[in-house]
């Protein structure tokens, strides 16, 4: 997630550095037909590529609000994923008969690791790295046969907690209680799988490149009266606002890709951990994430 308003000119530059050669090649080739076959060219008014602008800003504005919103839902449904991971913590604590700690903290470690297994997970990286600090070797040949791993984590969560109620170490009521909370944090999974592998229509994107490559055509030949010199980085400028702004809402609508703009996942799990290690009363505490750079993943 981009946490720093000074933000690096080269993060800014590769995002469009290839759509800009584009449009840099569409411009000396409009300035070349301009300049050599005006009298085949009809005459261009100003009124015709700031109609097809309009067009563009309206597209755009959907496009960054849908995109908005996508990243925004993701990022409440992790909130969601940090207020369930300390509720569960809490109420193994407060639930359970005396003398379970052992099976508690066992529990409360592996939330922490599903937290980070589903982070992982999310951005196609490997769903069970660095996991051996925070669950057994038991555990981790177990979810190895799963291909979802967080749902599996989640599954010796569910069997703990009817073990605790078959040997009345738990109140029918707590465990209820206990597997809401299940019930919450796999409906949290399952929103955040249903982001990732909802694709946002691809012709969209390329509809919207192909009108502002058409906007740079028709203004490079209403602007024919301007020399090439000046014409040129004028039309880059122009073109550079519409391709920024089109892929950042082309970013932001994948919000768990790896990415600078990315929901912080990796940052919230070790939120996480940290606060259920201090309700552990464990001796030693993570630092929370520090940034990179100008972004924080």
């Amino acid at each position: 997630m981009l946490i720093s308003k000074r933000i690096p000119l080269s993060y800014i530059v590769n995002k469009v550095k290839y759509d800009l050669v584009y449009v840099l090649v569409v411009s000396v080739l409009v300035l070349y037909l301009t300049d050599h076959y005006k009298e085949l060219l009809p005459e261009m008014p100003l009124t015709i590529p700031a109609f097809i602008g309009t067009a563009i800003s309206i597209l755009l504005s959907f496009k960054l609000n849908q995109s908005y919103d996508r990243w925004w839902e993701a990022r409440k449904i992790w909130g969601a994923i940090v207020n369930d991971s300390r509720s569960f913590v809490i109420q193994l604590q407060t639930l359970t008969e005396k003398g379970n700690d052992a099976l508690i903290r066992k529990i409360s470690f592996r939330q922490i690791a599903w937290c980070f297994s589903l982070g992982q997970s999310l951005r196609g990286l490997n769903p069970i790295e660095n996991m051996k600090q925070f669950i057994s070797s038991e555990d981790l040949e177990e979810i190895k046969q799963h291909n979802n791993k967080p749902l599996a984590l989640l599954h010796l969560h569910g069997k703990d907690i009817r073990n605790l109620k078959d040997n009345n170490q738990l109140h029918i009521f707590s465990q209820l209680q206990l597997d809401n909370t299940l019930v919450r944090l796999c409906d949290a999974q399952g929103k955040s799988e249903r982001i990732k592998t909802t694709v946002f229509p691809v012709t969209y994107r390329l509809f919207l490149h192909a009108i502002i490559y058409l906007f740079i055509v028709t203004l490079s030949i209403a602007l024919n009266d301007i020399a090439g010199l000046f014409e040129i980085p004028l039309l880059l400028v122009i073109s550079a606002a519409f391709l920024l702004l089109e892929k950042s809402a082309t970013h932001m609508q994948d919000p768990f890709e790896n990415r600078p703009t990315d929901t912080s996942v990796t940052a919230i799990a070790r939120t996480i951990e940290i606060n259920i290690k201090q309700l552990l009363k464990e001796p030693e505490i993570p630092k929370p994430l520090q940034q990179e750079k100008f972004y924080q993943l």
